[in-house]
């Protein structure tokens, strides 16, 4: 009787570990992700989030297979005490464990961070602060703290320049002091020998360039225009001739809005006014295209020294070495410009 009792135990013993081990299995190891198109789908953590919060924003994402075993694997399985902020990956064969011992120990997926099309530090600020963790007024003060700015030898008109428009990876819960440390490795990787060696033989140096192409930028759009007016424009700065770039008015006025810089808007006294004061602005007026510090860097060496947009109006421009021919171009311009108006009841 008493070796029945015995085997009939060990028989019971071994059906409960294999439900054990089975249940065990079934709830931290089985796939328990899913994902519903064919993109890359994160979880988003911010700091000091609690497992409870972590479940409501999967649940919420349509990403749990089952809520249930979730739940209580979320219970049973803490590596630490503390669940670490930042991106996490979902994938369709993702075990509940898995997913827990990511948000655990920090085992985060990088993103993508993209940065183009930028005029001012609010609107860089927002943009960045849209795509990451990061404190938008944290960043904002940084970008205006001389003494932070002095290591990456910027200043607090000039910092923009840092900012190369492109798409980087980046882990989303990156602090901004890190994010400078990103944006300063990714500058000097663009700024090659050969590049840097351009600059010096206009001679400019990379800040001066990207503030200068940042001008260019705005004057156009027409790609095969921007080393001409770029070309232009270093023709005078090396007679010492003041830039008068409509763009540089519309930024010291702050309204992008103007189409056409009337004689008044030349005289507000702002350093950016390339109408008042000569040289280069202290700062760029907006982060300068990759296209556009390629277009000063590789400008087409001419003797112009004047623009007017052609008076039919498609965006392009005339170029004229003296005022006299620049003078024509305008007038031919202007009278096109009226006759449009006075078509469009303008």
């Amino acid at each position: 009787m008493k070796k029945k009792t015995k085997k009939k135990s060990k028989i019971l013993l071994i059906l409960a570990i294999i439900l054990f081990v089975g249940l065990l299995y079934y709830v931290a190891l089985l796939p328990n992700f899913v994902t519903n198109n064919k993109e890359e789908q994160y979880v988003y953590i911010r700091p000091n989030t609690t497992i409870d919060s972590v479940m409501e924003v999967i649940e919420k994402g349509g990403f749990l297979k089952n809520r249930t075993t979730f739940a209580l694997m979320a219970k049973i399985y803490k590596p630490t005490n503390k669940i670490v902020s930042g991106a996490y990956l979902v994938q369709s064969d993702m075990s509940n464990i898995r997913f827990l011992n990511n948000i655990y120990k920090g085992y985060q997926s990088p993103v993508k961070l993209k940065i183009n099309n930028v005029r001012l530090k609010k609107q860089l600020v927002v943009k960045i602060c849209k795509q990451t963790c990061i404190d938008s007024l944290r960043l904002y003060n940084l970008l205006n703290d001389s003494i932070f700015l002095r290591k990456y030898n910027l200043t607090v008109d000039n910092c923009l320049t840092l900012f190369i428009p492109n798409t980087y990876e980046i882990y989303w819960s990156i602090s901004p002091e890190k994010l400078f440390d990103k944006m300063k490795g990714e500058y000097d990787k663009f700024w090659t020998a050969d590049r840097r060696d351009k600059a010096a033989a206009i001679p400019l140096s990379p800040t001066e360039v990207s503030i200068l192409a940042s001008i260019v930028d705005e004057e156009t759009n027409k790609t095969h225009e921007k080393p001409i007016i770029a070309g232009l424009y270093i023709n005078r700065l090396k007679i010492g001739m003041k830039l008068q770039a409509d763009p540089t008015a519309r930024y010291a006025l702050n309204d992008f809005t103007i189409n056409q810089v009337y004689h008044t808007y030349t005289r507000i006294d702002s350093p950016y006014n390339t109408y008042m004061y000569p040289g280069l602005p202290p700062g760029p007026i907006r982060i300068s295209s990759i296209e556009g510090i390629d277009a000063v860097l590789n400008y087409k060496p001419s003797n112009y020294l004047y623009m007017c947009a052609k008076p039919e109006l498609n965006g392009e421009h005339n170029f004229s070495e003296n005022y006299e021919e620049h003078q024509r171009y305008a007038a031919a311009y202007y009278k096109a410009l009226k006759a449009w108006k006075a078509k469009n009841n303008l």
